[in-house]
């Protein structure tokens, strides 16, 4: 028997073999208020389901460090990974860990890896607090009551996915759904059945696209445009491009693109943390990947008050490719 989303429960491990991940994303986002999805997908197989656990916290974390300054306001007008700044960052997040009860050095050690991609050196939380932890802020910064993470195993991944999936939910993590082919008939998981009809539509989308040159009224994107102006290998930019991967998809709108380089590069406002916003942007970047094509992703903070090291690395990106392409073509010709 089919069930409505409501009345799928939240609090426990679960098997939803009839749903697809994405667009059962989506159907959450736009329909459960109290809940935030996170995709997980793996690459890696599962021996144990310690390993389970782990890749999940992970990606957990990816999301947490993506969504600041969701949970971190005090950061929302970019910091300088510099001394001072570090410092209050961290002073910030050691006032809200205290206010609302975070463990130990989690909130502080997480922001600075966020804005310096470095961990900090301190004694790593218990694996249980840490899912509590990770779980709650997500769920904080998506203003949403709690996560749920969706998995689709592969068939010889099931079972132990079951079991890791499992005790994340019984030591406070996320709830966890575990979707497709691959989650039917797992021992200890209830199924049910769900039809998500999400169609193009229902997708978000941008309508402020102005082709091949930025927005008039996106001071950000002039921004970057004017720094990649002075630069010579920025040549083959393009602003604002619809780019539509089959006949059948929704086109979308790219803010810049190298075509020969296939890069693609995208500037978020504070709209991209929104749920059915940030899950929209994963799924983009998963089949842009897919297509081939590179995705850098800067925030309009980053941009605005750190123009010359997102112009570096993006720079840095395109010779890289450019090498990559002309080995490519040179041992092509031996």
């Amino acid at each position: 028997m089919n069930r409505n989303l409501a009345d799928i429960p939240s609090d426990r491990a679960i098997a939803l073999p009839g749903a697809q991940s994405d667009a059962l994303a989506m159907l959450i986002a736009r329909d459960h208020a109290e809940l935030a999805a996170v995709v997980h997908r793996s690459d890696a197989r599962h021996a144990m389901p310690a390993d389970f656990v782990h890749a999940a916290l992970n990606r957990l974390e990816q999301v947490a460090v993506e969504l600041l300054p969701a949970w971190l306001p005090e950061a929302a007008e970019g910091v300088r990974p510099d001394t001072a700044g570090l410092a209050a960052v961290r002073v910030a997040a050691a006032a809200r860990a205290r206010r609302d009860r975070y463990p130990g050095f989690f909130l502080p050690d997480l922001a600075i890896f966020a804005v310096t991609a470095r961990r900090a050196a301190t004694t790593a939380l218990p694996l249980r607090t840490r899912a509590a932890a990770l779980a709650r802020l997500v769920a904080d910064a998506f203003g949403r009551r709690k996560v749920v993470l969706l998995v689709e195993p592969a068939g010889a991944d099931g079972a132990v996915v079951a079991a890791g999936a499992a005790w994340l939910v019984h030591h406070g993590g996320p709830a966890v759904w575990l979707v497709g082919a691959g989650a039917a008939g797992l021992d200890g998981l209830s199924e049910f059945w769900i039809e998500p009809p999400l169609a193009s539509s229902d997708l978000p989308h941008d309508g402020r696209a102005v082709v091949g040159k930025p927005h008039p009224a996106s001071d950000v994107e002039k921004t970057l445009e004017a720094a990649l102006a002075a630069e010579s290998w920025s040549a083959g930019r393009m602003w604002n491009q619809s780019y539509q991967p089959h006949a059948l998809a929704a086109p979308v709108r790219l803010d810049l693109l190298w075509p020969d380089e296939r890069c693609v590069v995208e500037i978020d406002g504070p709209e991209h943390c929104r749920p059915v916003r940030f899950e929209a942007d994963r799924q983009r970047d998963v089949q842009l990947q897919l297509d081939g094509y590179a995705v850098l992703r800067f925030t309009n903070a980053r941009v605005t008050h750190d123009v010359g090291a997102v112009v570096q690395q993006i720079g840095t990106y395109l010779r890289a490719r450019r090498r990559d392409i002309a080995e490519g073509q040179f041992h092509g010709r031996r």
